[in-house]
């Protein structure tokens, strides 16, 4: 009588722990490594801005751009500051009331096309959208044509007419996404339900909510304005136009001071570089908060 035996297969033997942790030491080390080589690369131009803006300005023209100044002074930030301070604030009365009014009717326009379905809504988005695709460059003529027909004043109040224009309709589709994720249908119907209209409905159950759209909103319009060029070089000056314009006016001409233009890159980029280290973790959770359905 025969019997039959099974042999079981051998099962390999996990490998040792210390294996394990040095694959681990070795993907952290590595993705450690890349990161810090990005970061090296973003900073690099920071710190020819920074080096090259201490220097005088007869040393930054002949001395190299990676050298540290031989001597350090603050004649070029001080030279910035009195070419750039004026039209600083006239980027401030720009970029604040254009943020603000674009994104509080992106809101409203968002949430009448997530919530309030009527005919032809998808047609009338669509079109609003359609304006995003429209290069600026094509625009630029007849939109000088049309401002000087409608009698708008040059420099500040046009440009905040136009960017408010323009606003628009990313405005719309960042509010239209967050509203349709993150704001439940319950509670639109519920105000339906109890008598509340259109906009009885916006401003008691869904601006409470808004907070992270306006976020997302405000960051990004205020970074759009301010670092806008091309409207503001066909429809401003450098007695009225935003900063943009004052420095590509310092930065211009055949003998150029190197060591001003730097401070004054970085004196023109520095609102924006306060907004994103301030409002930048309400940003990216404002962006996530309408990527995902709830």
């Amino acid at each position: 009588m025969s019997v039959d035996v099974q042999v079981r297969p051998e099962v390999p033997a996990a490998p040792p722990s210390s294996y394990n942790r040095g694959r681990r030491v070795t993907a952290r080390t590595v993705r450690y490594g890349l990161l810090f080589l990005f970061l090296l690369f973003v900073f690099i131009p920071v710190y020819v801005l920074l080096v090259t803006s201490f220097k005088p300005g007869a040393e930054a023209g002949v001395s190299g751009a990676w050298a540290l100044p031989q001597n350090w002074t603050l004649d070029a930030w001080r030279s910035a500051w009195q070419t750039l301070s004026p039209s600083l604030w006239r980027s401030f009365a720009i970029a604040i009331p254009a943020a603000v009014v674009s994104a509080i009717l992106g809101s409203m326009n968002g949430f009448v096309f997530s919530r309030w379905r009527f005919p032809g809504s998808e047609i009338i988005f669509t079109l609003f959208l359609f304006g995003m695709f429209i290069p600026y460059q094509a625009v630029m003529i007849p939109l000088r044509q049309l401002t000087g027909d409608l009698g708008l004043p040059g420099g500040v109040p046009t440009l905040i007419v136009v960017h408010i224009v323009y606003g628009i309709p990313i405005c719309t589709l960042i509010f239209r996404g967050y509203y349709s994720t993150t704001i439940p249908a319950e509670l639109v119907e519920a105000s339906r339900v109890d008598g509340g209209g259109l906009l009885r409905t916006y401003a008691s159950v869904v601006l409470p909510l808004s907070a992270p759209g306006f976020v997302v909103t405000l960051i990004w319009q205020f970074t759009s304005v301010w670092n806008d060029f091309l409207f503001a070089i066909f429809l401003s000056n450098t007695r009225n136009g935003p900063v943009t314009i004052a420095l590509n006016a310092l930065a211009g001409g055949q003998l150029t001071d190197y060591a001003a233009s730097m401070a004054g890159a970085l004196i023109a980029s520095f609102p924006t570089l306060v907004v994103y280290i301030v409002l930048g973790r309400w940003f990216i959770g404002g962006l996530m908060a309408g990527s995902l359905k709830t």
